[in-house]
């Protein structure tokens, strides 16, 4: 499985994908903004799941979630938004844009691991 970690906090990558790969997954690519994370997933049409920070520079998540939506190759593709834009409107607004799930920074390993199985459809027990 491939995932896609999109955001402009090296330190918040490498604790996504230090965690990522605690959990198993070790395909992992990343990006530092929208337009970098775009340029990696549509060189890699194979990207599985795209975890994307939401406040970058050059493009930022929500447009990247609208840009991902409209390619075909990744319309069903399961997204994790990971942000500190905790409040209600703006989770609303991710879900329209395509967001599947919502991750609230500061969060543990534990939260990502729940929400990237909830995504996938992974039921434990």
């Amino acid at each position: 499985m491939k995932l896609m970690v999109v955001d402009d906090s090296s330190t918040m990558r490498r604790i996504i994908k230090n965690t990522l790969a605690r959990l198993g997954y070790n395909e992992i690519l990343e990006g530092e903004n929208g337009v970098q994370g775009w340029e990696v997933m549509d060189a890699n049409s194979d990207v599985d799941v795209l975890i994307t920070d939401w406040n970058m520079p050059e493009m930022n998540g929500l447009e990247l979630v609208k840009k991902v939506r409209a390619d075909e190759r990744f319309k069903d593709i399961p997204i994790i938004m990971v942000t500190t834009e905790g409040g209600k409107a703006e989770v609303i607004i991710a879900l329209r844009a395509g967001v599947n799930n919502y991750i609230v920074k500061p969060f543990t390993p534990q939260v990502l691991k729940e929400k990237l199985e909830a995504v996938l459809g992974i039921n434990e027990g």
